[in-house]
This record gives structure tokens, C-alpha cells and sequence, in this order.
């Protein structure tokens, strides 16, 4: 079974994700890790990441790599929303993300663009989802000492260039059920995600 889960930035998707993969034993990737880590690899590197053919050189996946913590800060998230607009990265991930959904078994995939490209035919989709002000008032809890202001702008950036780039745009699949997490506590955004997916299955 290959369930697709795509969102914008702190709406709740990843952790939605872990918890469905959790409770149907199935092995979880948050694709926007290898977007991270090309944008981190570009950095590193001393490379421009809003350049197609620069941050393209940064694609190689190596073992261990999806585990530096550095992926995990709102450095790397802003650099990661940079380097995915270039079709020349999307194309170089798209085997990894695609072998990743098709192994044995099947597997929980969340991104941008999991079902509308990766995986269209997956048996269940979700598109989580919350407004600018809540998911910047999420990341601004994770950070007291970060100014709201400034990540809600960043969020608002990074939605633009998501739902504005002309490779795999950040949007809803026709077939996805929508979950607004706005005001659901993470507890009831997972029974609620686990419902959809259930009922998807039994269609």
C-alpha cells in the first residue's frame, strides 16, 4: 500500500506521515529531506542554489546523509524550497522517491509532489494543510527566540514558490482528501488522517 501525504511547510504532514506509517508498519520518507539536503549541499558548497545547474551537481544521495541535523533547521527548509524549483533536481530525485514508493510492501511518502507525480497512482492520498498564521505560530513555538514576523514572511515565501514553480507545483491531487489541521490537536489530525486513509481503502 503507497499512501501519498502532501502539504505545505508546518502544516502537520510529517508528522501525520510517521504516525501513519507507525500504524500500518510501512516505512516512511519525507522527501523534503533530499530537497535539504541538495540545498545544504549547495550551500556547503559554495554554489548558488537559485541556479539550475549549480544545485543540480548537489543531487547524489549518499547513505547517512538524510541524517545530518542541520536538514532539520529553517535554514536548509528555505534553501530546500530554492533548490526544488529547478526541474534539473526534480529529475534527478525522482528514481530515489519513486523506488522508495514501489518497494515491497509499499510505503508513506510526504512531500510537495507525491500525489501528483511521484506516486499518482498511490491507494490513498492526503493533503494536509493549515493557514500561514497557525503553521508560523507552530515554528515560532519550536523557537521562542526566532521573530514571528519573520517566519510567517518566510512561510508565506516559501508558498509562493512552491505553489508557483512550473516543476511539480505544490498543489492538491484531484483525488486527495484535504485535512485542514488549523485547529486540530495532533492526536486528532492523526485519527482523523487515519480515517481518510481507511475509508480510501475500503472504496
Amino acid at each position: 500500500m503507497i499512501i501519498a501525504v502532501d502539504g505545505p511547510a508546518a502544516s502537520g504532514k510529517g508528522t501525520i506521515a510517521r504516525a501513519l506509517a507507525a500504524h500500518y508498519h510501512l516505512p516512511h520518507l519525507d522527501t523534503g529531506l533530499l530537497y535539504r539536503a541538495v540545498g545544504v549541499a549547495t550551500a556547503r558548497a559554495g554554489l548558488n542554489p537559485d541556479d539550475e545547474a549549480q544545485a543540480a551537481r548537489c543531487t547524489e544521495i549518499t547513505p547517512g546523509l538524510l541524517d545530518d541535523p542541520e536538514l532539520r533547521s529553517e535554514s536548509a527548509g528555505s534553501l530546500a524550497s530554492r533548490v526544488s524549483r529547478h526541474p534539473a533536481v526534480r529529475a534527478a530525485l525522482f528514481a530515489y522517491q519513486q523506488d522508495f514508493a514501489h518497494q515491497s510492501g509499499g510505503a508513506v511518502l510526504d512531500g510537495r509532489d507525491i500525489g501528483t507525480v511521484i506516486a499518482p497512482e498511490a491507494d490513498a492520498k492526503l493533503f494536509i494543510t493549515a493557514s500561514a498564521e497557525v503553521r508560523a505560530k507552530r515554528r515560532h513555538l519550536e523557537d521562542s527566540h526566532a521573530d514571528y514576523a519573520a517566519i510567517l514572511a518566510d512561510i508565506q515565501a516559501r508558498d509562493a514558490r512552491d505553489a508557483g514553480r512550473s516543476a511539480a507545483p505544490l498543489r492538491q491531487a484531484e483525488d486527495a482528501d484535504l485535512l485542514d489541521t488549523s485547529d486540530l490537536t495532533i492526536a486528532a489530525a492523526v485519527q482523523r488522517a487515519i480515517a481518510l486513509v481507511e475509508a480510501r481503502i475500503r472504496r
